[in-house]
């Protein structure tokens, strides 16, 4: 019996001062052109936090907004600002940068985080105020130290300056002398994915209604790596997460692949439970500070504020069939095998066509698909152009090649079986996944019948292949009702099943 999606949250981080100090783009400007005019207009092309959380985008993803509402918003959206935005959405919120701090720092088990006590002790009643906080996290939190302390470990130790307004408010240690894989740079980069997943799996945890307890094992699937100089990326940030969020009978491991690993974990938890080795598994992911204003140029260049100032994270809860819950259905994977090749048309073959076909389905009996869900605002300015738009057009092409629409069809394809992007350039974090959330949401309610998450990957980017990547999967809705109307219950198989094994020990015996 397929496994279920019990719930899903999604999480967004503002993070302006990360841009700055963290985003890849901006450090490397500052070794390469320390004196340039982009590191100049940066700060001055940060939102405040209060302009993050009226972003649409930013609402859609924690759940206050529906894709389609989104798309009657009038394109562009970071000059249109929505009326009674809210922090706390119905997957998750967007917490601000100090109190994610202070998370950050609960979230260290080494003692390498270190914050100013002015800054804690100004902040911690209200991140304690924070509901989905427990008292545990809390009490996690240190008191702080002098700032001059902390001025002296960024000058001369060679720690990674934390700030809040552009002032430094604490910093991350190196975790060792001269391994650069337990650098402050690799610590804090880790650390901040960590913390953010712990949010996640605290929101996923809530959503889907189970108690902590009831989490057996999670599967961390963000793009960092958490080892030392012995094992570079040997993890485990999914056991590590799970940790700090209080889930006490749970192990786990971590999946990577580049981008695609999202959608690779979903289908390994889906696979763990269906097979009986547990009853209840997360995927969870925290975000990336490298990637924060990662194509801030171009939007400087455009006019545009720096838009990629949030880390992204998500958490799939996924448990036995419940008879109510939408299945994702293990019997409908696609594949982008080694010997698929790299270009379009068969990359989406593969991912589309191909796991329909087996299944005897037209790929326009998928009500929607969600690909990378690239939030446009960033990629067109960026001249990425619109990366669902871009997917749908190659997945309405193949239909029509395949025989199952006309051509003249290929127009509305778009419009009828696909959504705008929403999600934040956070490499993994667009990745089909967003749309979990509200796909289980519209198949409940009888909005529509299934969905197809497609996750694509550059394996390229490690350069150790220049194969590309990609997986996907069907949801659809409970299928238990029809398979108990088959007039045999699965008890009764069981007992037919041993019924046999013993008649036939029985005529074993008698030869």
């Amino acid at each position: 019996m397929n496994s279920v999606i019990k719930g899903a949250s999604y999480i967004l981080v503002h993070t302006p001062d990360m841009v700055f100090y963290n985003g890849t783009t901006q450090t490397t400007e500052k070794v390469v052109n320390p004196d340039s005019e982009y590191l100049k207009e940066v700060p001055k092309n940060l939102r405040s936090y209060e302009e993050a959380v009226s972003y649409y985008p930013n609402q859609t993803y924690i759940g206050n907004v529906t894709p389609w509402e989104l798309e009657n918003v009038e394109f562009p959206w970071y000059d249109k600002k929505m009326e009674s935005a809210s922090r706390f959405g119905k997957f998750g919120e967007i917490m601000p940068e100090e109190e994610f701090l202070l998370l950050v720092q609960a979230s260290d088990c080494f003692e390498v985080v270190e914050l100013d006590k002015n800054f804690v002790a100004a902040h911690k009643e209200k991140f304690a105020s924070n509901p989905i906080i427990d008292e545990d996290i809390v009490a996690r939190v240190h008191e702080g130290f002098e700032i001059e302390k902390i001025q002296a470990l960024v000058n001369d130790e060679g720690a990674e300056g934390l700030y809040f307004g552009h002032d430094l408010v604490g910093c991350v240690k190196k975790a060792h002398d001269i391994d650069q894989n337990l650098s402050a740079h690799v610590m804090h980069e880790n650390l901040m994915s960590k913390a953010s997943s712990v949010l996640a799996l605290l929101y996923a945890v809530r959503n889907a209604g189970i108690e902590k307890a009831d989490v057996e094992y999670v599967i961390d699937c963000a793009e960092e790596a958490c080892g030392d100089m012995n094992q570079r990326g040997g993890g485990n940030f999914a056991k590590a997460a799970a940790e700090i969020a209080g889930l006490s009978s749970a192990s786990g491991s971590d999946a990577r692949g580049f981008c695609a690993a999202p959608t690779h974990a979903v289908i390994e938890a889906a696979a763990l439970v269906a097979s009986g080795a547990y009853k209840t598994v997360v995927v969870t992911s925290g975000g990336c500070t490298a990637k924060l204003g990662m194509n801030g140029k171009d939007h400087i260049k455009k006019g545009l504020p720096i838009l990629e100032d949030c880390l992204g994270g998500f958490a799939v809860v996924i448990t036995e069939n419940d008879n109510v819950s939408p299945e994702i259905d293990l019997s409908m994977l696609g594949r982008h095998t080694v010997g698929t090749g790299s270009a379009p048309q068969a990359v989406i073959g593969s991912l589309v066509a191909e796991p329909l076909k087996r299944a005897g389905m037209k790929i326009t009996d998928v009500d929607y698909y969600s690909p990378e869900m690239q939030n446009p605002d960033i990629t067109v300015p960026a001249g990425a152009g619109d990366v669902p738009l871009a997917n749908y057009k190659m997945i309405g092409a193949l239909a029509v090649k395949s025989g199952d629409m006309e051509k003249a069809e290929l127009k509305e394809f778009p419009v009828k079986h696909g959504l705008k992007g929403w999600a934040p350039t956070q490499g993994h974090i667009p990745s089909g996944v967003p749309f979990i959330g509200f796909a289980c949401e519209g198949i409940l309610n009888g909005d529509f019948k299934n969905t197809m998450i497609i996750g694509k990957g550059s394996l390229f980017l490690g350069r150790m292949t220049n194969l590309f990547d990609g997986v996907s999967f069907l949801i659809h809705g409970n299928t238990a009702a029809d398979s108990n109307d088959s007039g045999v219950s699965e008890e009764e198989v069981k007992g037919l099943i041993a019924k046999a094994m013993k008649d036939f020990a029985s005529t074993l015996m008698a030869e």
